[in-house]
């Protein structure tokens, strides 16, 4: 079920030179998107019609960085370079290894390191520029690292290593002693090249040596695009401007990989493994990037993944390619157990006093932290720090934000309780001991207290729909035609979101949640819903990844879609995979009722007026019917009180929306009401969780088991609360009866709250009304 307000495209009349040039559709999403004039469109749907800025617009740490290159080179020096082991610093290492490959002899003159993901954490370290220095290397170069590490760096230039540094993370309070800084953050936020990633600034060194000694190179530069296209959108930077155009370039480039004779067949490899065609920004965000990401988050040691990507050895890139492949089955695996293991924590965390969600456990697994970090704080709308606890007194992990916390000043002062950190807004990664984890804990909730959750910073953001369609429109040509026309949208990300389409009115059949398997027939464990959705125009198949057929809502819906082409669709009647388009469920709610027009029931019962969309300016007189029902007999009731007054019955009820974390937020409000003594009445909690009296008293009786006393007035809707310390063994049992009933009558209220008012009428034909009871 969708939390977000969703905001409804607002009507548009693009001219007709853009209607003519895209297709109408496209032509709207455009024009709400600001491109207004037909210069602004070529340059955003074409590269060739757009300029890129030059390398020289990084500034003149550019030429520092390109005149100590210059130097090397003539000098015979020998180079270093030092990455990352993310796919963004993969790339950016593997630019350039090939890039500076045409200038200095590979293994002879150059060479590479990667940190080890489980060992070393990202950034410089002491032990690997000593063995650098000790190896005669005179030069280091990072890509996609370096910023944040003013000691290692200030230790490189006591050891006699000149350091080009070549990174976008957070910039260092003042400028390191290095040869050349190069960081898109210096640069002006509106700045062509502002919003470069690792292996973006990579590739513009190499683009300005490549103008400084034209005479040397002997692979065009342009070979190198694929792998610029591959970090940047793994990485998630805004594509428009000059991202955008390297993007384009890159997956172009990218495609022809799959011809008959790829210039890197390791990456052809990939495309083959993962069943792409390398044309669409997709193929890298769900494809290549999770595969070159896997390989450290299980293995530590991410170094041949540069090979994978740089060799031109087809035997040795299918030998990597079968290590890549079963390092992305067992990230699956273990992303999954994971998730259930988080889960089970939360449950019995109060997250009504939590501002900030820090778990940590021995044997968790470092590489799969973030992953798991980043869904749960967008599961429960908070930042989410995971940490796995070492052996030797250590605690390391990742942290994950959501809109509107900036996770890198959060953490800002705290380093005194820190031993390694560094990151980005939404995104760190730290080391501490494990003694000032519940210093750090507090001082997080301290910064970012609960109440600030529910203000307006951080509520949730509204999901942008940008066009209404039928299902008949959205399977026109089996979908290839509505396709293929906001395909012109692509590469889409940040800054240029894929299209999102909304269906209103439709259902779900066919459901079902099919057992992925990897390339060895071995069970994946990971969730999918597949689906056929129908409404009153036609049937389009869809998948919603991450999701169970029971979390569908019931009934008629609306939903929110995005249109996917699919190579490895699965055909459940020839058993077999096959092309085809399909739409990939963003978002789904019960459908919204429109007709408010009154319904005569049969003679005894009153007129039943339809007021759950808009209560008229000038309502007539009415028996309102304020709380959703859960069952036909409670609606009965309700029919029989309104016969009684004489009145028609309203119907003006919404649909509530139970907690996400019902136990932990009663035990919550159990606390405040036994610390403040005040008493809380019944609707008061029903309301705060959404729920109705048969959830709230399992609830209650749940925390009298809990260790709490819980007393209801007589003859009174109050309920008094004590007991501040529960019993340490919580009851279980209890518990899942009450979880069970808050999700048994989520599906009653969802149920009844989109019942249509001729289903009402039909259900209740016949019925009489009941005998008025004499006293």
């Amino acid at each position: 079920m969708s939390k977000a307000v969703w905001q409804l495209p607002t009507p548009t009349s693009p001219p007709e030179w853009l209607v003519s040039l895209t297709g109408h559709r496209a032509a709207q999403l455009l024009w709400r998107r600001g491109l207004r004039t037909p210069e602004q469109v070529r340059g955003f749907l074409s590269p060739d019609a757009y300029t890129p800025s030059p390398a020289t617009a990084l500034g003149d740490e550019l030429e520092l960085a390109v005149e100590r290159l210059v130097q090397a080179h003539r000098r015979g020096e020998r180079v270093a370079i030092w990455g990352d082991f993310d796919a963004d610093g993969v790339t950016a290492t593997s630019v350039l290894w090939d890039g500076l490959g045409q200038f200095f002899a590979k293994d002879q003159q150059l060479t590479y390191t990667i940190p080890n993901r489980l060992k070393e954490s990202h950034g410089l370290h002491a032990e690997g520029l000593t063995q650098l220095a000790a190896a005669g290397y005179s030069l280091l170069v990072t890509c996609d690292t370096g910023s944040n590490s003013p000691e290692e760096l200030k230790l490189a230039s006591t050891l006699g290593l000149d350091v080009i540094v070549t990174d976008h993370h957070a910039l260092p309070p003042e400028r390191p002693p290095v040869a050349a800084f190069l960081n898109p953050r210096a640069l002006e936020p509106d700045h062509p090249l502002a919003h470069l990633s690792g292996v973006a600034v990579a590739y513009k060194l190499v683009e300005a040596l490549y103008l400084a000694l034209p005479e040397v190179p002997r692979r065009p530069l342009t070979e190198l695009l694929d792998l610029v296209a591959i970090g940047l959108i793994a990485d998630l930077v805004n594509l428009q401007g000059d991202c955008r155009y390297l993007a384009q370039r890159g997956i172009a480039r990218l495609q022809q990989q799959t011809s008959p004779n790829p210039s890197r067949p390791g990456l052809a490899l990939l495309l083959e493994a993962c069943r792409r065609a390398g044309d669409r920004p997709t193929d890298i965000a769900y494809g290549i990037g999770p595969r070159i990401n896997a390989v450290s988050r299980i293995q530590g040691d991410a170094r041949f993944c540069v090979e994978l990507l740089t060799s031109d050895d087809p035997r040795r890139c299918r030998e990597l390619v079968q290590q890549t492949e079963l390092a992305n089955t067992r990230r699956k695996g273990l992303q999954h157990f994971l998730a259930l293991q988080v889960h089970e924590r939360l449950a019995n965390l109060d997250l009504s006093t939590t501002g900030v969600v820090l778990l940590a456990e021995s044997g968790w697994p470092l590489g799969i932290l973030g992953l798991v970090a980043g869904q749960i704080a967008q599961e429960i709308h908070r930042p989410t720090l995971l940490l796995s606890l070492e052996p030797d007194g250590r605690a390391r992990g990742s942290a994950r934000s959501v809109a509107g916390v900036d996770l890198y000043a959060l953490f800002a002062g705290l380093e005194p309780l820190l031993e390694r950190f560094g990151g980005h807004p939404l995104a760190v990664g730290l080391q501490l001991p494990q003694d000032n984890i519940p210093l750090l804990q507090a001082a997080l909730n301290q910064r970012l207290q609960p109440g600030t959750l529910s203000g307006n910073k951080l509520q949730t953001p509204p999901l942008a729909i940008d066009l209404e369609l039928t299902v008949a429109e959205l399977a026109e040509d089996g979908g290839r035609s509505l396709f293929q026309e906001l395909k012109q949208l692509e590469p889409c990300g940040q800054g240029n979101p894929a299209p999102k389409l909304l269906i209103r009115r439709c259902t779900f059949e066919g459901t079902t949640n099919p057992g992925l398997r990897d390339a060895k027939g071995q069970k994946v464990g990971y969730v999918q819903t597949r689906f056929t959705l129908r409404d009153a125009t036609g049937s389009f198949p869809g998948v919603w990844w991450g999701h169970y057929v029971h979390e569908l809502p019931p009934g008629g819906c609306d939903a929110v879609v995005e249109l996917e082409y699919n190579a490895n669709a699965w055909n459940s009647s020839s058993r077999s995979s096959e092309k085809r388009y399909e739409v990939r469920l963003v978002a789904v709610r019960p459908a919204q009722i429109e007709a408010p027009a009154p319904v005569t029931t049969e003679p005894g019962l009153p007129t039943i007026l339809d007021w759950r969309t808009r209560v008229p300016d000038h309502p007539e007189p009415a028996l309102r019917l304020a709380q959703c029902p859960t069952s036909w007999e409670e609606l009965r009731e309700r029919l029989h009180h309104a016969a009684l007054s004489g009145l028609p019955l309203a119907l003006v009820y919404q649909l509530p929306i139970p907690d996400p974390q019902p136990w932990p937020t009663l035990v919550g409000l159990a606390k405040y009401l036994a610390r403040t003594g005040k008493p809380a009445s019944l609707d008061q909690l029903q309301a705060r969780l959404g729920i109705g009296p048969t959830s709230l008293a399992l609830g209650l009786k749940a925390l009298s088991e809990a260790g709490f006393s819980v007393t209801q007035q007589p003859n009174s809707n109050l309920v008094e609360i004590g007991g501040l310390e529960p019993r340490e063994n919580q009851p279980k049992e209890s518990i899942a009866q009450f979880s069970a009933a808050v999700r048994e009558e989520a599906f009653q209220y969802q149920y009844f709250y989109q019942l249509p008012l001729s289903a009402i009428q039909a259900k209740i034909h016949g019925w009489s009304p009941i005998p008025i009871q004499q006293g």
